[in-house]
Parts: structure tokens; C-alpha cells; sequence
């Protein structure tokens, strides 16, 4: 997948293009349906198949406070992009200039200009233009006036009727549900971040642990313990994951992201991992001492063991 990042780098490869536009934030299952009916429009009429998505979240901008946490950092973004098949993606920096430009600029400089439109995917209540103040009737007049026409994807619903969102992972990830978001996102909820230096304490009762950096990406679930993955330069290795602030110690930031691999003894300080949340073992637990915290990290281990064996 070719990643453009500014207007002027932009270039298509069959001459016009298929594009649709959005936040993409998790590329979840509603957001694969939409790229898979964007390739099948592409490869239909022999066009270029192109995402737009922005470099942050637009309220970061907007409205910092009502801004919500993102699911992948855009990194992960674009490589799950780049597994659907898609050709191409433009990441647009979501900055005071670009919030501001009129549904008409927007349409010159991005969909005609840079990107040569022939057809363009939106949902229903698609949004552009300075306070979203541009909508579907105003695309499709600005397609008119600019040779490219407008095609409205319906919401991807479940049997419950209940629209797949971003806003629906989040609920399941505050909520420890992993298996549940995973569902919905057709991918395992991961977070990415260095490993740097903790109190050892891990390695003092015999589970030393990758700590991952605060400044980690992606949505971290509800603290607790979880059996998954952690994956450093492609080798990906089975863990005991813990997240929170460890009751039975004070003095221990809280959302810590706490690793142990099993069955290896590997250096992963200032390592960039990825680790994966496959299952949630138990909620976290203030214990009374050391001896019974031990032995259920024992326990944890051994689940970890049975539930990726």
C-alpha cells in the first residue's frame, strides 16, 4: 500500500480513483466492509483504490475534551489498512488549516486535485467542510459540478441491530471484554509501545516482565489479568499480561502494562512490542501478602498455558 501524507506526493496509479474517507480508527469490522465494497467499485471501473483518514482524531482538534481515546495509533492504523487490499491511503494532518476549509476547497484540493475522483464512498451522515457544515446532498452537487459520483454505504449491523463502532470497542475494552472487541474489530486489540525499566519487583518473585512506556498506543483494556501475545521484531511469544496498579504494592502508576513471557529469558528494554489481549483471566486483586500473590501468578501462568496452547 502506498502512504501519502501530503497533497503534493500524491500519485495514482490508473489515473482516477475510487475513494472513501473517514477516521478508520481500529479498522474494524464496519470499516472492512466499506473497503471491501471500495475495491469492488475500484476494480469494477478500473480505478485506484484509495482510504482518506487523518493523522489524529478530529475532535483532538475541535474539542480536546470530548475527544475520545483511539483504538491504534496511526502506525497500526495503516498497517491494518495495508491488509485489506487497498491500494493507497492519504493521511491528512487534521490541523487548524484543513478544519477550516470550505466543503467546496475540500473537494478542489483533496478529492479532484490531488486525488482525481471518479467515485467517492460516504456513509449516511458524512461530514466535510468547516463545521461540518458539507453533506451528502452537497457531495453529490460538487460531484456534478466535478465528474465523480457518490455512493452511500449502509452501517454494518449484528443481529441486535446495534451499528458496529468504535464507540462500542472502547465500551468492551473498559469493560475487559477482549474477546468481544476482537469480534468486532476481526483482529486482536493490541497495544504498542517501548519497553522501559519498572521496579523489578516481576523479576524479584520469579515473572520478570516487559514494561511498556505510558506513552504506549492503542486502547489498553480494564486493569486485570489477560492471556496473550507479545511480538518483538516479528518473533511473537506467548504472556501473562498484566494490567493496572498492582494493589498489593504502593507506589505503582496506574494502567501499568506489565508482560511476562512465558518459557524465554529475552532482553526487550527500549524494544518497540506489540502486545496482544486475547483473553481476560481474572479482575485485579489486592492480595495479603507476597506468598498468596505468587501463587496465584501461578495459577495465571498455567491458564495462560491452557488457553493459547
Amino acid at each position: 500500500m502506498k502512504i501519502f501524507t501530503d497533497l503534493a506526493s500524491v500519485s495514482i496509479d490508473r489515473g482516477r480513483s475510487a475513494v472513501t474517507i473517514g477516521k478508520f480508527d481500529g479498522v474494524h469490522a464496519g470499516h472492512r466492509a466499506v473497503i471491501r465494497q471500495l475495491l469492488d467499485v475500484a476494480a469494477r471501473n478500473d480505478l485506484s483504490s484509495v482510504v482518506v483518514t487523518f493523522d489524529r482524531h478530529p475532535l483532538d482538534l475541535l474539542a480536546p475534551g470530548n475527544c475520545p481515546a483511539t483504538l491504534v495509533g496511526t502506525e497500526r492504523k495503516l498497517e491494518l489498512l495495508s491488509s485489506t487490499g487497498v491500494e493507497a491511503a492519504l493521511v491528512v494532518a487534521f490541523d487548524r488549516p484543513f478544519a477550516d476549509q470550505t466543503p467546496e476547497e475540500f473537494v478542489s484540493r483533496i478529492l479532484v486535485d490531488a486525488l482525481h475522483a471518479k467515485v467517492v464512498l460516504v456513509g449516511r451522515d458524512f461530514r466535510f467542510g468547516v463545521r461540518g457544515t458539507g453533506d451528502v446532498d452537497a457531495l453529490r452537487r460538487l460531484g456534478k459540478e466535478n465528474d465523480f459520483t457518490v455512493e452511500l454505504i449502509e452501517d454494518v449491523r449484528l443481529e441486535d441491530d446495534r451499528r458496529v463502532s468504535s464507540t462500542w470497542i472502547r465500551e468492551l475494552l473498559r469493560d475487559g471484554d477482549v474477546e468481544g472487541a476482537a469480534g468486532l474489530l476481526e483482529h486482536t486489540p493490541t497495544v504498542r509501545g517501548v519497553v522501559v525499566h519498572g521496579a523489578a519487583r516481576g523479576r524479584e518473585l520469579g515473572f520478570p516482565t516487559a514494561n511498556l512506556s505510558p506513552e504506549s498506543q492503542g486502547l489498553i483494556p480494564a486493569d486485570g489479568v489477560y492471556a496473550g501475545w507479545l511480538t518483538d521484531q516479528g518473533v511473537r511469544y506467548r504472556a501473562a499480561i498484566s494490567v493496572g496498579n498492582n494493589p498489593t504494592f504502593t507506589g505503582v502508576p496506574q494502567k501499568q502494562v506489565e508482560a511476562f513471557v512465558l518459557d524465554q529469558d529475552i532482553d526487550l528494554y527500549d524494544h518497540v512490542v506489540d502486545v496482544e489481549f486475547t483473553h481476560r483471566i481474572r479482575g485485579m486483586v489486592k492480595y495479603t501478602g507476597v506468598g498468596p500473590l505468587i501463587e496465584q501468578m501461578n495459577d495465571d501462568v498455567q491458564q495462560v498455558r491452557r488457553l493459547l496452547a
